[in-house]
């Protein structure tokens, strides 16, 4: 590889790319009102250039200063790398920035710390998981948000007011961290969008097609590429348990805010904020080629999901009683996500099930049998009883559970008591009374 003047007409404005053994990123001087590609080929080695030739002739040169996402502070650049110095020590330093300007719980301080290391490298994984400050308005969701978000890997602020289309063009083009305000998003379209980008976003490989109109007026498909962290701010639950998953949440407002924490941040927050996305640089320099998943921290007993996007996160943490703590924080959502779903309706059709498996004198469960039980412990809490066709209609499409007639009635065949048990597992319930004695 190799950087030279050239007029060549193949050149492409470039945010970053991993081009075998280096790393090209975007860098904006604030003050010159200059951008450049900050280049490193030698494992944390690098040179700033204005123009870059990789092997496949392609010519590598810098967006413009004026696109007005960079302008306008929408995408937060570093400037250029400096050295990082220690792992342990740039952890310190994102703590203290963040303990300085927002009053965040010391465990979600710690996780949010090691989610701003872990943007910086997150290409270098297949799974993420994401960060989210819920509370009701005036409890310092923003100034999480502020604090947290510009610290982070080509950081992306949007809100809530904000069209959709822009956050889908501008993830596609730059990568990154969306960081959003306001997600709670009242309108069902947009709503819609926001949740294909959450749901998509956290698995590399699996972007979000849109129809989009060509100069021709054709209809062309279009894959926008939404996988990347991303850090929001919302008032209410996500409806869907999936999309909650996805999620380590901080819940604000809970307790009366530090006395050190600044009423308006100042406008030193700027300065500090780009000197630690300069060393963040330098750190994807040195450590990108390196960051691989560690399979020892792999959390047993919780749903593999969160395994699955948790691991990224816990292959970063170095410290033993750091990755525990963190570890412990996982845990405990995974045990709040299935006391939820116990407490829930389906819940409630599953513990009934067990139950009339477990006192069945053939080794079937008739559907009428579970209904009974199911209205017998939750009649009261819902004010109504359900019909035998609805648990049928549950068992089936819910549970993916067959049902037979036998001998004029519904059954849940005893072949189906193994994929029952192993369902029943995800809503934590192992046994039938698990649901009764929560």
């Amino acid at each position: 590889m190799n950087s030279s003047p050239s007029s060549k007409k193949n050149r492409i404005p470039t945010v970053s790319r991993v081009a075998g053994d280096t790393l090209v990123e975007l860098v904006y001087d604030p003050k010159k009102r200059q951008t450049a590609l900050a280049v490193s080929r030698f494992g944390g080695l690098w040179n700033i250039e204005q123009e870059v030739t990789i092997d496949t002739g392609e010519i590598l040169v810098p967006y413009a200063a004026s696109n007005n996402l960079i302008a306008n502070e929408c995408v937060l650049l570093p400037s250029m790398p400096i050295e990082y110095g220690f792992k342990d020590e740039l952890i310190a330093d994102i703590r203290a920035f963040l303990h300085r300007y927002v009053d965040l719980s010391p465990v979600f301080e710690l996780i949010a710390a090691h989610y701003v290391l872990l943007t910086w490298v997150y290409d270098a994984f297949g799974e993420l998981p994401y960060l989210r400050l819920r509370g009701d308005y005036g409890t310092g969701k923003t100034r999480g948000l502020i604090a947290i978000g510009s610290l982070c890997y080509k950081s992306f602020f949007a809100s809530g007011a904000s069209t959709v289309s822009p956050i889908f063009h501008t993830l596609d083009a730059f990568g990154g961290t969306l960081v959003l305000d306001e997600a709670d998003l009242p309108y069902s379209d947009a709503k819609a969008d926001l949740v294909k980008i959450l749901n998509n976003g956290t698995v590399k490989g699996m972007p979000v097609l849109r129809t989009i109109v060509n100069r021709n007026k054709e209809f062309n498909p279009y894959a926008f590429k939404v996988f990347g962290p991303k850090i929001i701010a919302t008032r209410e639950r996500f409806h869907d348990p999936a999309l909650e998953s996805r999620f380590l949440t901080e819940i604000t407002g809970t307790r009366p805010l530090r006395e050190d924490i600044p009423i308006h941040l100042p406008p030193a927050l700027k300065e500090e904020a780009l000197t630690l996305r300069n060393r963040l640089l330098h750190f994807r320099f040195a450590e990108f080629f390196g960051a691989k998943t560690d399979l020892s921290a792999l959390m047993d007993g919780v749903d593999p999901r969160l395994n699955q996007t948790a691991i990224s996160l816990l292959s970063l943490v170095d410290d033993a009683a750091e990755r525990t703590t963190i570890q412990s924080a996982f845990i405990d959502q995974n045990a709040d996500t299935q006391m939820e779903r116990r407490e829930s309706m389906d819940g409630g059709v599953m513990a009934a099930a067990l139950t009339a498996f477990a006192e069945s004198t053939n080794g079937s469960a008739t559907v009428k049998d579970i209904t009974t039980r199911f209205n017998a412990e939750c009649r009261q809490e819902y004010g109504y009883a359900v019909s035998n066709k609805w648990i049928g209609h549950v068992l089936r499409t819910r549970f993916g559970l067959r049902t037979r007639k036998s001998n004029g009635i519904y059954v849940v065949p005893a072949s189906e008591l193994p994929a029952l048990t192993t369902f029943a597992s995800r809503y934590g319930i192992t046994t039938a009374t698990d649901s009764a004695n929560e």
